[in-house]
């Protein structure tokens, strides 16, 4: 028998009021061949304003699917969105649903994250909400399998960062959860964290395997509070480490592909190229932004270090590398340079 790791939390009075806080950045995510289903996200709203931290805001269902309602959370939205999943509702129908049915009729100032789990077809389904009077800045990316939401936020790199982290994470759900979580871990992630000198003040991970019951979940870790300059994302770090069942702390700090490696990642002021390339002024260096447009180009390298300052903005980048034969090696790499 699997032992289940959970931390004990005591859900209060607030699940029945309205929450003035925004749950800032996190992550859904369903494993389509394991069936488990994981949910993550960091605040910088914590105990004692909200003493089980942004936790309240995530709703896993095991074997069905995780709903996040954040930003201005309403536990009468949670309840009814919970509520249309169990009855079979696909994730855009649910957030059309929580939009023209909102408690208090102001959609606007809400932010869902949905995603369903098909357990006969092994599939995914996922759909993503922010409403334009969510506080900036905020955005949603909707992936296959995940859907990442945020607001408050320090920009759009904060997402693309943890999307990043998620994709190019080898290991289990909880490992690439976690990793995003990593890939969110900047000062002032939470603008409202900024003088604080973390990303935020409270953080969870969460993961049920199909078997699980929801108040007895296989991975329940909630860090409601941490004290004054310790980051909440490396607290739920520890918990993981501690736990033991994930030896992927988030990216390698080199993105690789045909064992050629190009970190750091995230990169601010230059990237290094290393790995078996012989001669590296064999080689052509592209950086393309998400949409594939050219950013530059370097026709041939001259050494393995490239400098980036001034020439990029923060965000998610493809590179390609080509050598003189045509074989190519690409790879993502997420810049902050700021």
């Amino acid at each position: 028998m699997i032992m289940k790791y959970f931390t004990s939390i005591i859900l209060t009075l607030l699940l029945t009021t309205i929450i003035h806080a925004q749950d800032t950045f996190s992550i859904c995510a369903v494993d389509t061949v394991t069936g488990e289903i994981g949910s993550a996200g960091a605040s910088c709203i914590g105990a004692p304003q909200i003493p089980v931290g942004c936790y309240i805001l995530s709703d896993v269902i095991p074997g069905v699917g995780v709903i996040h309602t954040q930003a201005w959370h309403l536990s009468a939205n949670q309840n009814y969105a919970h509520g249309l999943m169990t009855d079979g509702l696909l994730p855009q129908a649910i957030i059309d649903s929580l939009v023209a049915n909102d408690a208090q009729n102001n959609p606007t100032l809400r932010q869902y994250g949905v995603v369903r789990y098909n357990q006969f077809t092994g599939s995914a389904t996922t759909a993503a909400y922010t409403g334009v009077n969510c506080d900036d800045y905020k955005n949603h990316i909707i992936g296959p399998n995940y859907t990442i939401q945020g607001n408050i936020l320090l920009g759009q790199q904060i997402l693309d960062s943890m999307e990043a982290h998620f994709l190019t994470t080898e290991g289990t759900l909880a490992c690439k959860l976690m990793a995003a979580m990593q890939g969110a871990k900047v000062i002032g992630a939470d603008t409202r964290c900024l003088d604080d000198g973390v990303s935020s003040l409270s953080s969870f991970l969460r993961l049920a395997q199909p078997s699980d019951t929801p108040d007895d979940l296989y991975l329940d870790f909630n860090v409601s509070s941490t004290p004054d300059g310790i980051d909440p994302i490396d607290s739920l770090q520890t918990l993981i480490d501690d736990w033991g069942g994930c030896f992927t702390t988030g990216i390698a700090n080199k993105s690789s592909a045909n064992n050629i490696f190009v970190y750091p990642n995230p990169a601010k002021d230059y990237i290094i190229i290393e790995g078996t390339i012989l001669n590296i002024e064999n080689y052509s260096f592209l950086l393309a932004d998400i949409t594939g447009k050219e950013i530059f180009k370097i026709e041939e390298l001259s050494n393995n270090k490239i400098s980036i300052a001034g020439l990029v903005k923060n965000g998610l980048y493809f590179y390609i590398l080509k050598d003189k034969t045509g074989n190519l090696s690409t790879g993502i790499i997420v810049i902050q340079a700021d």
